[in-house]
């Protein structure tokens, strides 16, 4: 599903808070075991810049991620993203208590989920997206497939795109050199 760059734009323009998926879009999907137990995922900088760059320009960012692990919650300490909803097995129960507790409509909300438990969020939300190596079941459900692989830039490009349409992205880009 794809949509004209008017209804981007329009859509865009609503959007108070940006959601992510953890496995498949902040990182590539790989889960590296080390033999004491702990774990390890591998995250890109420019993602981090991005949602920096997307809190600076006022969208709000959560986590979503059907995992809890204290890499995750370190990487978000990090960046500064507070609203952290980890361990999560019904996303969609999930995603039905933060619109409630934030007093939003789902319109009002981006999200970037990869896999088969991303799919109810993802058909409600206001703006949908995945990265470009996300299951074919959710890059058809979508409006939005990045041009980049999780945890590989898809963050930066669906960052980029949803500041882009709303104007914000030249400021942003001004005011760190540019």
């Amino acid at each position: 599903m794809t949509f004209s760059r008017a209804e981007l734009q329009l859509r865009s323009r609503r959007i108070q808070w940006l959601l992510l998926d953890v496995d498949g879009v902040l990182t590539d999907g790989q889960i590296h075991c080390w033999g004491d137990g702990t774990q390890g995922l591998t995250f890109d900088v420019k993602d981090g810049l991005a949602l920096v760059l997307a809190r600076e320009a006022g969208l709000k960012i959560g986590l979503l991620s059907g995992r809890d692990v204290p890499v995750v919650r370190q990487r978000a300490e990090q960046l500064g993203i507070t609203t952290l909803m980890l361990g999560i097995a019904n996303k969609e129960a999930e995603f039905d208590r933060f619109l409630a507790e934030h007093d939003l409509e789902s319109q009002e909300v981006a999200y970037i989920g990869d896999d088969l438990p991303d799919l109810a969020v993802l058909r409600r939300c206001g703006l949908s997206m995945a990265p470009a190596d996300a299951c074919y079941e959710v890059t058809s459900s979508v409006q939005m497939v990045l041009d980049r692989p999780g945890g590989r830039g898809a963050v930066r490009a669906a960052v980029e795109a949803l500041l882009r349409a709303r104007g914000d992205w030249g400021a942003l880009v001004r005011d760190h050199g540019g």
